[in-house]
């Protein structure tokens, strides 16, 4: 089983990066909070109470308990790292329809009938495309904020915190990784159907992200990210696992 496992993840990790798709998401996740941090300070700098964002952290994220967390929807909220989740499902749509669009999948199913094996790869190597996506967008933040000049006080929260923060959005990833692929096998080649379901249900998961990985995350947030991670993980697999089994792979 470790040997099918190995073999496959070699394949897919060979495939996502000799594809455009994973470098055009990235420098997407880099330029974001560059184009964000930098227009926003031109339109009205946050001397003048014109700005969308008073610091460089919080493109990164909000402070549990403070006036952009919980259910708030505020711009801030709505215009920083938590977009990315969004980001992700193309990635994943994308990379899996191709899949059933080349015929790999087919060929590959006929060759190998254990089709866990496919849903175990795909998620890892998608959590792997999501997570360079999220470190990305870190580098684009510090770079757009200090080119706007945006200060980089940490009011609530310190470093450690924004580590624990940085952790818990990685590994809240395969949360929506899971998702993401299981309406992807769900829609198989058609990538415009397995997206707009992962969109809409994106949407309905987004208002938990700001209270998993605030900015002053700790230890437990890092935990239950990595648990409900793992749980989704395994629980999607094994329902992706059966669409696969049950349904027609063309």
């Amino acid at each position: 089983m470790l040997k099918r496992i190995k073999s496959m993840l070699k394949v897919d990790f060979k495939r996502m990066f000799t594809m455009p798709l994973v470098y055009i998401m990235a420098g997407v996740s880099l330029a974001m909070p560059i184009l964000i941090l930098v227009m926003t300070s031109t339109m009205g700098g946050a001397e003048e109470g014109g700005a969308m964002f008073t610091n460089v952290w919080r493109a990164i994220s909000s402070v549990s308990g403070g006036e952009s967390a919980g259910m708030s929807m505020d711009l801030t909220t709505m215009c920083n790292m938590n977009l990315l989740y969004f980001l992700i499902s193309v990635l994943v749509c994308v990379f899996t329809a191709e899949d059933f669009r080349s015929g790999y999948a087919k060929n590959l199913f006929t060759v190998r009938s254990k089709k866990v094996d496919y849903v175990f790869s795909k998620t890892l190597v998608c959590f792997v495309g999501g997570a360079i996506m999220m470190l990305a967008f870190f580098v684009g933040a510090m770079l757009g904020g200090a080119i706007a000049g945006l200060p980089f006080t940490m009011e609530g929260f310190n470093a450690g915190g924004i580590f624990a923060c940085m952790l818990a959005k990685i590994f809240l990833v395969a949360v929506f990784v899971s998702v993401f692929l299981t309406f992807a096998v769900v829609a198989k080649q058609r990538t415009w159907l397995s997206i707009l379901l992962s969109l809409g249900v994106g949407a309905f998961m987004f208002m938990m992200i700001p209270m998993m990985t605030p900015l002053n995350a700790n230890f437990i947030h890092v935990i239950m990210t990595l648990a409900g991670g793992a749980l989704f993980a395994v629980g999607l697999g094994a329902v992706s696992n059966v669409i696969l089994n049950k349904t027609s792979l063309v």
